[in-house]
């Protein structure tokens, strides 16, 4: 059995394959690409996502919980007043409590910096804090006198610590994953409505439609009109 010219062949291939993207790109509604659209540009407009607003909301609560926490340390050693004196005015790295408020204010001015005004997409900052954090609780935990001082010197030191890590846990797992999908999908609809836009708008699905015809049914009809035509050519 005779097959047809592979150019034929090639030729049926690829305009069964444009009219089936073409048909692809007409079946996207205008409509809810234009919403999805401007709902990602909304996003955009309001210039920080939700899940990095929430991230925020964390590091502020960071700062806040640790200063709730000191301030009651103070009022429980004596008041405030005189505790301050001795924590801050006559610091003493073995036991006071004020270096890790200002660890908490060092977390809270890097990342707030970062990654709300500067908008940072980048996992540098979150790593400088934690590890700084780490670092310098170890050390203290270590060299200090807080065990003897009370439950407080275990839970500031604890707390802060934790605070600190779940920060990076959301920052990498959640905030940064998020927005570059939502980055992604932006691109992605974008890329549709513009290749959607390039099909006129009088075009409809039934241009592109062309009955299915089994390849073994177009050669056996190729062959029939050869032999149909040789006795003609001979006559």
């Amino acid at each position: 059995m005779n097959h047809l010219p592979e150019h034929m062949e090639n030729t049926l291939t690829g305009s069964q394959s444009s009219h089936a993207s073409l048909r692809d790109i007409h079946s996207i509604n205008p409509a809810q690409l234009m919403a999805r659209i401007e709902s990602y540009e909304g996003r955009e407009k309001k210039g920080i996502s939700d899940v990095r607003r929430t991230f925020c909301l964390i590091v502020t609560f960071d700062l806040l919980f640790v200063t709730l926490l000191w301030i009651i340390e103070l009022n429980v050693n004596g008041g405030i007043e005189n505790t301050l004196k001795k924590e801050v005015i006559h610091y003493d790295y073995y036991s006071s409590y004020f270096d890790i408020f200002l660890l908490a204010v060092f977390r809270f001015k890097v990342l707030i910096l970062g990654y709300a005004v500067c908008r940072l997409r980048h996992w540098w900052a979150i790593a400088l804090t934690t590890a700084v954090t780490s670092a310098f609780l170890l050390a203290k935990v270590i060299l200090s006198k807080l065990f003897s001082q009370g439950a407080f010197g275990y839970v500031l030191p604890i707390i802060s610590f934790i605070l600190a890590w779940i920060e990076t846990w959301f920052l990498d797992f959640k905030v940064l994953p998020q927005e570059a999908e939502e980055e992604n999908r932006l691109l992605l609809v974008q890329d549709a409505s513009e290749r959607a836009a390039l099909i006129p708008a009088g075009l409809s699905d039934g241009q592109f439609y062309s009955p299915p015809e089994s390849e073994a049914g177009s050669e056996e009809e190729a062959e029939e009109k050869q032999e149909s035509e040789k006795p003609l050519l001979e006559l």
